[in-house]
């Protein structure tokens, strides 16, 4: 299609457009657009299925701050300074106290790492204190826990009461009503004695009123360090062996979670558990979720990850903890013992048949890794 351009004057230019209307012009900027729409969807929709597919052992956040962590205002609340009701604090009145929470799981290294922030001269952790049902019964009872612990006018065998720089407690994300669950089964070392192991299940704590605890962390200046462990295969062997002692009582009739000599680790070591490998997927994953739900419930607050294996393998890496806490960096100690060492075929009764359910799995590597 041919335009005309007619001159009337070195000023003047008048352009006369055809008569005919551009036609396939107009089809192929139309055609362009939908084009362009289409491609901008099938992005979106390829971020959002990225999104939904976040596995638990692909999580790879290390610290998440607050986007408004450089207004100074929002700095100051990060610190405090406690007017405890039982105590004085004396001289430290004006040091500042940061406030903290483990969140974790059973047989996930918490024990371990709560000993190494206790060997810190400046540092209160006081351990699982959400273990009592009355104190999580309901928000209420919640919230006046944390308060008293935040305060600290909560007593215990780490309180550091005067001088501590960092104040907290652990918490665990499944710790819920008891019921039973065919989770694996205990055997006692002569296959004579067979329960079913009790496991928990229906949420009461944390995870239940997960809204109103993030929003206590933010109005409080909470800081929430997640421990996971990488090797859900190895926190299941613990979980089962633990609970077989519970009643067996195996060192000179006492239970004990955590150990402090070789020999005491060894002597537990020798129980090797039988997983029920029908359940086991299913009961890997539900670990994933769980911990997949908590860093969602929280992503809003100040809060670092952090996996037991990497401290093991790494623990200089225990030096980012205490830079997030503000603290002065220490070496930091712990008289416990590892109980599950070396291979894991050493540790299950029924090894063929779990090695058999997740060869080919998402799960193959925990077969293999040590940790």
């Amino acid at each position: 299609m041919a335009e005309y351009i007619c001159l009337l004057n070195k000023d003047t230019i008048i352009i006369k457009p055809a008569k005919k209307t551009p036609i396939l012009l107009r089809m192929i900027v139309l055609v362009f657009a939908m084009v362009c729409g289409v491609f901008m969807c099938s992005v979106c929709l390829k971020q959002t299925s990225i999104h939904s597919k976040i596995k638990f052992h692909d999580i790879q956040v290390v610290v998440r701050l607050s986007p408004d962590d450089d207004n100074e205002n929002l700095q100051i609340s990060r610190v405090h300074y406690p007017n405890p009701e039982t105590f004085s604090r004396a001289e430290c009145e004006h040091n500042p106290v940061r406030y903290f929470a483990i969140l974790s799981m059973q047989r996930s290294g918490s024990g371990w790492f709560e000993t190494l922030l206790n060997s810190h001269v400046n540092v209160s952790s006081n351990g699982e204190i959400f273990s009592v049902l009355d104190r999580r019964r309901n928000i209420s009872s919640i919230t006046q826990t944390l308060d008293k612990v935040y305060n600290l006018d909560w007593f215990s065998s780490a309180s550091k009461n005067e001088c501590s720089a960092a104040v907290g407690f652990k918490w665990m994300l499944n710790q819920v009503i008891v019921v039973e669950k065919v989770y694996g089964t205990i055997l006692d070392p002569n296959e004579t004695i067979r329960n079913k192991l009790f496991i928990q299940s229906g949420y009461m704590g944390v995870m239940q009123h997960h809204k109103e605890i993030s929003d206590y962390f933010n109005r409080r200046g909470v800081f929430a360090i997640f421990l996971f462990r990488r090797n859900l295969l190895r926190r299941m062997v613990s979980v089962l062996a633990n609970s077989y002692d519970r009643h067996a009582k195996l060192l000179n009739g006492t239970h004990k979670s955590h150990v402090h000599s070789t020999e005491e680790a060894k002597t537990l070591a020798r129980y090797k558990p039988m997983i029920n490998s029908t359940l086991l997927i299913s009961d890997l994953k539900e670990v994933e979720i769980t911990a997949t739900k908590a860093l969602e419930y929280f992503n809003s607050t100040r809060h670092i990850v952090l996996y037991y294996e990497d401290l093991i393998k790494n623990p200089a890496k225990l030096k980012d903890v205490q830079a997030f806490l503000g603290l002065p960096s220490m070496e930091l100690m712990s008289r416990q013992v590892k109980i599950h060492k070396g291979p894991l075929s050493d540790h299950v009764k029924n090894w063929e048949d779990v090695n058999k359910t997740l060869n080919g799995t998402a799960y193959e590597s925990f077969l293999q890794a040590d940790y």
